[in-house]
């Protein structure tokens, strides 16, 4: 495994929230990573499609992860604004996003998100992300 893949996976573990939402770090490239999770009930919103909140958490934690890949070495990363739009109800067999660095500076990191809803050979735009990552140093709890 790369230095880069073991920095992001060992990051992405320690997530509580992606765990509960049974996340999965597929792949991880410099300036781009990708995450995928499955519905189940547990997930879903009053009509039966996936929760908003479930969408938006997993893909500001792609828009993360990418901005850390492009980050100097010791530091982490913290979204500080994003703006999310929904383009169709989440019905899925399995959700991707996917998350890609768009400007990288030594304070602040631009990205765009994508969340994919996969349904057999089809592939289909569930929601878009822009994401403003702020890179902090170190890591650990901020009081």
């Amino acid at each position: 495994m790369s230095e880069l893949r073991e920095r992001i996976a060992s990051s992405f573990a320690a997530q509580g929230l992606m765990a509960t939402l049974g996340a999965e770090l597929l792949e991880v490239i410099p300036g781009e990573v990708r995450i995928a999770f499955l519905p189940r009930p547990g997930l879903s919103q009053q009509n039966g499609y996936v929760h908003a909140g479930a969408l938006t958490s997993v893909v500001d934690s792609a828009c993360g992860y990418a901005a850390l890949t492009v980050a100097a070495t010791g530091m982490d990363v913290l979204a500080v604004e994003f703006k999310i739009n929904f383009m169709r109800p989440a019905v899925a067999d399995r959700f991707v996003a996917i998350g890609k660095v768009m400007k990288a500076g030594r304070t602040l990191t631009v990205c765009q998100g994508e969340v994919i809803g996969e349904r057999g050979e089809e592939r289909v735009t569930i929601a878009v992300m822009q994401s403003t990552i702020m890179n902090v140093a170190g890591a650990g709890v901020i009081s």
